[in-house]
C-alpha cells in the first residue's frame, strides 16, 4: 500500500490537434493567398498587355536598330527609333537623384536609428515621411519654378542650364526619393540587436565607430533594399521629367540640356494622339517593355544581394 501510495498518477494526455473546424483561420488563409496571388496575377497581366504590341513593333523595326540608333523620333514623317537618347537621359537623371537620394537618405537613416533621441524620432521621421506623400507634379513644378532659376544663377561651369533641364529633375527626384531610402534604412538598423552596440561600445568603440562599423554591416540586407527600392522609384518616375526634363530625346551627358527620358515620352505619346495600331502607338509598348525589363533586372540582382549580405540573428 506504501508503494501505490508513492506512485506518481499519470499525466492526462493532452490532444494538441484541433478538435473541430477552424472556419475563421481557413478564411484567413484563403485571404492571404488571394493577395499574394493578386499580385503575381498583375505582374502577369502587365507582361501580356506588353508582349503582343513589342512584337508586333520589333516585326516592323529590327530590334538592332531599337537598341543601338541614336536619334529618336518615331512621331515625327520620317520616324527614326534610336531608343539610346531616352536610355542615356533615364540613365543620367537616376544617376544624379541617387547622388542626392543614397548618401542624405542613409545619413538620415544613421542619425535616427543611432543619434535621436526617442521624442525626437518621433518627430522626425513622420515629418520626413510627409516628403513622400506630396505629389510629384508639385515636385515637378518646383524643380521648374525654383530649382532651375537657382541653378542658372550659380552655374559655374560652361552655358547655364536650359529651362528645361536634366539636372534640376535630378536634384528634385532626389529629393523625393530621400524618405524612401531613409525609412527603409533606419527600419533594417532598428532591427540589429542592442548586444551587437553594447559588445563594440564595451570594447571601447565610439558611437560613430559603432554606427559605421557595427550597425551599417549588420543592416546591409536591408540598406541595400532600401537603395533597390529608390533606384526603381527614380527610374520610373514621370511627372518631375516630364515637366522640369522636358520632351527632347537629346543624347548627352551634359545634365544642363533639355532632355526626355522613358517615363516622359510613354507619358507625352499616350495622350491619344496616336491612332491605335500604328507603329508610333507601338512604340510606347515598346518603350514600356524596355522599362519593365530593366526595373525586372535590377529587382533580380537585388535579391541575390540581399540573400548574401544578410545576417539572421537568434
Amino acid at each position: 500500500m506504501a508503494a501505490i501510495e508513492g506512485a506518481v498518477a499519470p499525466r492526462p494526455v493532452v490532444n494538441l490537434g484541433a478538435t473541430k473546424n477552424r472556419y475563421g483561420e481557413k478564411l484567413v488563409l484563403a485571404l492571404l493567398f488571394g493577395c499574394a496571388a493578386l499580385s503575381v496575377g498583375t505582374t502577369v497581366a502587365i507582361v501580356v498587355s506588353l508582349l503582343r504590341p513589342t512584337v508586333e513593333f520589333f516585326d516592323e523595326v529590327g530590334i538592332v536598330e531599337f537598341l543601338t540608333g541614336r536619334v529618336w523620333s518615331p512621331l515625327f514623317a520620317s520616324p527614326s527609333f534610336g531608343v539610346l537618347p531616352l536610355v542615356s537621359a533615364t540613365l543620367l537623371i537616376t544617376a544624379i537623384a541617387l547622388a542626392v537620394a543614397l548618401p542624405v537618405g542613409l545619413a538620415a537613416a544613421i542619425y535616427l536609428s543611432e543619434y535621436a533621441r526617442p521624442r525626437v524620432r518621433r518627430v522626425l521621421k513622420p515629418t520626413l515621411e510627409v516628403l513622400a506623400g506630396i505629389p510629384t507634379v508639385v515636385y515637378g513644378f518646383f524643380a521648374l519654378t525654383f530649382v532651375t532659376p537657382l541653378l542658372q544663377d550659380i552655374w559655374l561651369v560652361g552655358d547655364p542650364p536650359a529651362i528645361f533641364n536634366a539636372m534640376s529633375a535630378g536634384l528634385v527626384m532626389g529629393i523625393m526619393i530621400v524618405p524612401t531610402v531613409a525609412s527603409v534604412s533606419e527600419d533594417a538598423m532598428s532591427a540589429v540587436p542592442q548586444a551587437l552596440r553594447n559588445g563594440a561600445a564595451a570594447l571601447g568603440s565610439t558611437r560613430l565607430q559603432i554606427s559605421t562599423r557595427v550597425v551599417v554591416p549588420a543592416a546591409l540586407s536591408g540598406i541595400v533594399a532600401a537603395f533597390v527600392l529608390g533606384f526603381s522609384r527614380a527610374i520610373g518616375e514621370t511627372m518631375i521629367v516630364l515637366i522640369a526634363a522636358g520632351i527632347t530625346p537629346t543624347l548627352s551627358i551634359n545634365p544642363a540640356k533639355a532632355m526626355q527620358t522613358m517615363t516622359a515620352f510613354i507619358g507625352q505619346a499616350g495622350l491619344g494622339d496616336q491612332s491605335t495600331g500604328s507603329t508610333g502607338y507601338k512604340t510606347i509598348f515598346a518603350v514600356g517593355s524596355l522599362l519593365f525589363a530593366a526595373t525586372f533586372l535590377v529587382n533580380m540582382v537585388s535579391i541575390r544581394l540581399v540573400r548574401r549580405y544578410r545576417e539572421v540573428y537568434e
